[in-house]
């Protein structure tokens, strides 16, 4: 593996990443495997996850998956590095039938790190691993709530002391729900059972909006102005939400025109007020400015940005950046002082499905993540040169052609749709799939 400057580039990842043989006259040595990139694995072989690549690792299930989830800023602190860790997600399902959805709070628990492989010992220190084993257990609390129709995509804000959830339903509604006793008792075991058994089938939602006359995705609140919200839709429309002094929402019937196709995300400017970003099944990334009319408000655009549908965006909270993923699998990086010339400043194509989720590092300006539909996840800084001091002599022969920046492939999930970094535990990356949520550091971040 080349040498890089300034941080560590893992690529024998993941769950997983190495291939070894089961053939016991083998004489191979484990592989690092890629998908696309080198032979497929062959009969016999199976990937097997390097857990010296990673400081923490767990996975959870809930039953139906989910497809979108957020993390829940909690009152723990920031840059938690401290393990075992906690932390608090709002999760919502798509079951098979519209009934048995819900809306769920996680809270998990006594989070530990990886373990350096065991020793040979004696029958007294085993006993006593097999204690210690038992106190590093994780655990996992849940509270959930009926949701009639599955559940599309979910996002969480805080306005001022009341945590609210906004729940895009496959059934072409809008809803908010207060958070506040969900996250209350799975805090307290005998509270939750109180509310399990008298409480959660009663618990409705304090704002529905079904103006969008169908089912979307795109959903986020501004960082800027507690409350203010916007959404959009599969038929092109974006809709802006304005907080009122009554703890309601005012919608404006007026939709922000300028998609030709469903708009699949959105993202509030960092450092502005009034400017968000959209992208689209129309393959464009527009720039928009609430000030003006709905009609009017479209400032910049860029199209083709993708070959094909974009559906994931990013807007950076350090630098002028938007990072966008598409169906054509490349994620690419574009500077907003020359969005105007149509062309990003950075390409890379790692991923070889449509990219599901992306997301700019919290405390790290040059850190990303991303997801794919081929079911890797990916992690790079731009920041990363390669070391000329450093030959490529001892790097596999398939991972010479990897982008420099490309730092960590994750493996082993199935079907991924979304992940999130934590705000306040740096380096700690969560996701959710088909196969369930995934919660991880790597030694790279």
């Amino acid at each position: 593996m080349a040498a890089r400057k300034g941080r560590r580039r893992t690529c024998e990842t993941g769950e997983p990443m190495e291939a070894e043989s089961g053939d016991p006259d083998s004489k191979g040595s484990a592989q690092v495997y890629l998908p696309g990139r080198g032979p497929p694995l062959r009969e016999g072989e199976e990937l097997v996850m390097d857990e010296e690549a990673y400081v923490l690792y767990h996975r959870a299930q809930t039953g139906a998956p989910c497809l979108s989830f957020d993390i829940v800023r909690d009152h723990l602190g920031d840059n938690r590095t401290k393990l075992p860790l906690t932390l608090y997600l709002c999760a919502g399902t798509q079951a098979e039938s519209a009934q048995n959805n819900r809306l769920m709070i996680l809270r998990m628990h006594n989070l530990h790190g990886t373990k350096p492989p065991p020793s040979e010992g004696s029958d007294e220190e085993e006993e006593e691993d097999e204690e210690e084993e038992e106190e590093r257990k994780p655990q996992l609390e849940l509270a959930m709530v009926p949701h009639y129709g599955g559940i599309n995509r979910v996002r969480v804000s805080w306005l001022g002391e009341e945590p609210v959830a906004a729940v895009w339903s496959e059934k072409g509604h809008v809803e908010m729900f207060a958070l506040r006793r969900l996250l209350q008792v799975v805090d307290d075991p005998q509270a939750l059972a109180t509310f399990l058994r008298d409480e959660q089938a009663r618990v409705k939602p304090i704002f529905s909006f079904a103006g969008h006359m169908g089912e979307g995705f795109a959903l986020d609140w501004s960082s800027r102005v507690p409350g203010r919200l916007l959404t959009g839709d599969c038929h092109k429309n974006i809709h802006l939400w304005t907080p009122t002094d009554s703890g309601s929402w005012h919608i404006d019937q007026r939709p922000f025109v300028g998609h030709t196709s469903s708009v699949e995300d959105l993202q509030w400017s960092p450092t502005e007020d009034r400017v968000f970003a959209s992208c689209s099944a129309d393959a464009s990334i527009r720039i928009w400015d609430i000030r003006a009319a709905p009609s009017k408000a479209c400032m910049l655009t860029t199209t083709p940005a993708h070959d094909g549908d974009v559906n994931v965006i990013s807007w950076s909270r350090r630098e002028p950046f938007l990072l966008s993923g598409g169906d054509d699998g490349a994620l690419k990086v574009w500077d907003l002082r020359q969005f105007k010339s149509g062309s990003p400043v950075a390409t890379f194509k790692q991923h070889v499905a449509p990219v599901t989720s992306v997301e700019w590092h919290p405390q790290d300006s040059g850190v990303f993540a991303a997801s794919g539909a081929d079911n890797q996840i990916t992690q790079w800084d731009l920041a990363v040169e390669r070391d000329p001091e450093a030959g490529d002599t001892e790097a596999d022969p398939g991972l010479a052609d990897l982008p420099q920046q490309l730092l960590f492939v994750h493996q082993g999930e199935t079907d991924l749709k979304e992940l999130h970094w934590h705000p306040q535990c740096p380096g700690l990356l969560v996701s959710t799939a088909l196969s369930g949520f995934t919660i991880f550091r790597t030694i790279s971040v």
